[in-house]
């Protein structure tokens, strides 16, 4: 085992940050976990498993000071669906700046895939301008830039589809798209701190899986059991909604994500990453069976 860290996570309620702190945990290490609502369900749930709560925000500078008082390594994330893209950017500089001034050892931010390739995706470069913002900074640092997460199958506006026997996504049928389990993030953000300065400096795209929208209906008709079928949302629909997503699709369709799942699997091997199959597999389908 490698020495222990002591890491403050951001983002720790939630999915992305919530499995970066249960993968640290789990492997020995340190957790303390920055939140704006340490009294609520999902702190006192870390807590239970061992992690230190801290209240303070990424927009308050010494709150983060704070809570990274005695800390090595920080795990830092956005999040632009919640606070916009503008604000994510400035939360971001805010608490990379607030890691500095603390002496943080190892600053790992969460960006997401190709958000390198001037994509114009305006939640990519909001998280492209804070990654710029860290490697001007002077300290160690490491970018883990996931790709779009398996779960978002099982998201709360794709589990009403998937209840009618449709997995619908805003790409044709045949476009193969990457994907990762959230667990995985989980488990290579665990792998970043423990290697430390092997990965100072290094931008990692992650990604365990790439299929086609057909291909994951077909998966999960088989691991749940019943009749799933592909159905492509038109592009206008879901710009609709979101011109972000609709832009974003677009460069799936056009370009797509760019990770390396071959090198990844052979250079991080104690991540154990799921093909998607293996994730619909291990996944609670029970949960198409309770009210909605």
């Amino acid at each position: 085992m490698s020495t222990k860290r002591h890491v403050l996570v951001t983002g720790a309620t939630g999915q992305q940050g919530g499995a970066v702190a249960a993968a640290l945990l789990s492997r020995g290490h340190r957790v303390t976990a920055l939140t704006r609502k340490p009294d609520g369900e999902a702190a006192r749930r870390l807590a239970s498993a061992g992690a230190e709560i801290r209240a303070g925000d990424l927009g308050d500078a010494a709150s983060v000071r704070q809570a990274a008082q005695g800390v090595d390594t920080m795990f830092l994330m956005g999040n632009s669906y919640e606070a916009g893209t503008e604000e994510e950017t400035r939360q971001g500089i805010i608490a990379a700046d607030a890691a500095k001034t603390a002496g943080i050892g190892h600053l790992i931010y969460s960006s997401v895939g190709d958000a390198d390739k001037a994509t114009g995706i305006p939640h990519f470069e909001s998280k492209y301008r804070v990654e710029r913002h860290i490697a001007g900074l002077g300290i160690p640092y490491t970018i883990s830039a996931p790709v779009a997460f398996m779960e978002n199958a099982v998201a709360p506006w794709s589990i009403a589809g998937l209840r009618q026997g449709v997995h619908a996504f805003a790409l044709p049928p045949k476009r193969a798209v990457q994907l990762v389990a959230v667990a995985d993030i989980g488990t290579f953000v665990a792998a970043l701190a423990e290697r430390r300065e092997h990965v100072f400096g290094k931008r990692f795209d992650i990604a365990g899986d790439e299929l086609a929208g057909e291909d994951q209906a077909r998966i999960l008709s088989q691991a749940i059991g019943r009749p799933i079928a592909y159905q492509e949302i038109p592009i206008a629909a879901m710009r609709q909604q979101s011109e972000d997503a609709a832009l974003m699709f677009e460069w799936f369709d056009r370009t797509g994500y760019s990770a390396d799942i071959a090198a990844l699997r052979r250079d991080f091997p104690e991540v154990g990453w799921h093909g998607f199959a293996d994730w619909a597999r291990d996944f609670d389908w029970s949960v198409l069976d309770r009210a909605p």
